[in-house]
């Protein structure tokens, strides 16, 4: 008898949908699985058979069973189509009744015993499951929450073989489960730091401030225990909140790993990834045998910390540049190319010498002018025009430590970012671009312009210090946040001052 069983299986971070052919006959005992299964899929036919077996069920011993996956030209992978080959299984044998099958999607992993188990890759397939506009998905209860979020589904959360042959039966009834999306959102919107809690350092926490309201990327440089990592850690908290579409985005990404956690469903708080400098290539970007997001896909839609960026292998920043201007990630292998979303903010922190007390007050630098040089050209050029904020960051001095006044708060300053930003959202509505550092040249020439004083600074400083054009665009990119902070249309000589203020790597000496 031959039956059906819908699925899924996902191909970088979106999943397609598979047909769970079994035949089974009357013949010598055989059970085979075809259509680019990899081993996690073959082995499944010894769970499954002894899954059958400690639920009561007689798996038949004379019978031939060929379980074809299609379409037969995507490799499948992953331990998600335990559950449907048992269920086609059973319907083969008439233990499960037919009519139903075709109505729901069913992913899940079997134990030896029947119960079903979490599968990596939920939400992109119940994403495909409410697309075909089917009646439901079956799936473990671990992945409940985290399919719930897509609207329209039903979800139907299952615990064991049993229960789910029940359910296709229709003799046991499963409530769909809901989600309160509105106080998931709530809840992600606390967070345990402040920016209240940093003392002293108004500069660079005003640097922050510009670079949340714009969307850009910061490199913090200072000596050790000036708070770089402080501040760094707090910066998702004065970024505008995800929308629904961000953090659907997030999610599908940690899905396809199996990192999103059972009691929450859904990332609606903006990553912070923070990966340490002996990190390799395919950790930073993804990769390996069976691809994988990297620690920069991780942190889509949110912040990507690097600390001491020149401890960082030169060849793994490198790679960082094409990420950071397209924002995305494409991982080339002989079977197949994947492109991975990585629209993030980076934020880096270096000291300013090997030793780290150049130009400190209250240490002396024991580096020379060359083991300087040496050390900053650990960061090329290229990766540095790509940063638009280069901050200093002082130590900080007793008396600010001391300092019972606390600055603004977190979301104070979350209020004027989204001020900054609904702005934004309003003058790119049409032009599907999210923030200030995503202007394309043509976007420069239309809402970057300014006046003849303007022009004769940025000349002045391009012509002293050298900068390139991608330099040059970063100022006016930058200036125009500002801009955007005071609520200003133009871009005036100030803002221009403060954003040339924010090159300090483009100066000779910090």
């Amino acid at each position: 008898m031959l039956a059906t069983v819908l699925s899924g299986t996902v191909v970088g971070i979106d999943a397609h949908l598979v047909e769970v052919e079994v035949d089974l006959r009357h013949g010598m005992p055989y059970f085979t699985i075809v259509g680019l299964p990899d081993a996690a899929v073959k082995e499944s036919k010894e769970r499954v058979k002894a899954a059958i077996r400690n639920c009561g069920y007689l798996y038949p011993s004379n019978h031939r069973a060929t379980v074809n996956l299609a379409p037969a030209d995507i490799k499948k992978e992953g331990v998600g189509f335990d559950l449907p080959i048992a269920i086609g299984l059973l319907a083969g044998m008439g233990a499960v009744k037919p009519e139903r099958l075709r109505d729901f999607l069913i992913l899940g992993e079997l134990s030896l015993e029947g119960r079903i188990k979490r599968t990596p890759g939920a939400l992109p397939i119940a994403l495909i499951a409410a697309e075909r506009k089917l009646e439901g998905i079956l799936l473990p209860r671990a992945n409940a929450r985290e399919a719930a979020v897509v609207k329209g589904l039903p979800v139907f959360p299952c615990d064991h073989l049993s229960e789910a042959v029940s359910f296709l039966n229709g003799t046991l009834e499963l409530k769909p489960l809901a989600l309160d999306l509105e106080n998931l959102f709530r809840r992600a919107s606390t967070y345990r730091v402040d920016f209240s809690e940093v003392k002293g350092q108004e500069h660079a926490k005003r640097a922050l401030e510009v670079a949340a309201a714009g969307g850009h990327n910061v490199l913090l440089i200072g000596p050790p225990g000036s708070g770089k990592t402080m501040l760094a850690k707090r910066l998702p908290t004065i970024m505008p909140d995800l929308s629904f579409d961000e953090a659907l985005e997030t999610t599908k990404i940690y899905s396809v790993i199996g990192q999103v956690k059972e009691k929450e469903g859904l990332i609606a708080k903006r990553p912070f990834r923070s990966p340490h400098h002996t990190v390799s290539d395919a950790g930073l970007t993804g990769g390996g045998a069976v691809p994988r997001p990297g620690e920069i896909s991780l942190a889509h839609n949110g912040v990507l910390f690097l600390d001491e960026l020149p401890e960082f292998k030169k060849h793994v920043l490198e790679i960082l540049r094409q990420p950071l201007e397209e924002g995305s990630v494409t991982i080339s292998r002989a079977a197949m190319a994947l492109t991975y979303p990585a629209r993030f903010m980076m934020v880096a922190a270096m000291n300013p010498c090997p030793c780290g007390y150049l130009g400190d007050p209250m240490h002396a630098c024991r580096c020379t002018s060359r083991q300087v040089s040496q050390y900053r050209t650990r960061i090329s050029g290229p990766l540095l025009d790509r940063i638009d904020l280069h901050v200093e960051v002082p130590a900080v001095r007793y008396r600010e430590l001391s300092d019972e006044r606390s600055g603004d708060s977190s979301e104070a300053i979350r209020e004027r970012v989204n001020r900054a930003r609904k702005v934004q959202a309003e003058r790119f509505r049409e032009a599907k671009i999210f923030a200030n550092a995503e202007m394309e040249p043509r976007h420069l020439k239309k809402w970057c312009q300014i006046d003849a004083a303007g022009h004769d600074l940025l000349q002045h400083c391009v012509d002293r210090l050298g900068m390139s054009a991608r330099a040059h665009a970063r100022i006016l990119k930058v200036s125009r946040t500002i801009a955007d902070l005071q609520g200003s249309e133009k871009i005036s000589t100030a803002h221009l001052s403060e954003a040339i203020n924010y090159r300090v790597l483009d100066r000779a000496t910090l």
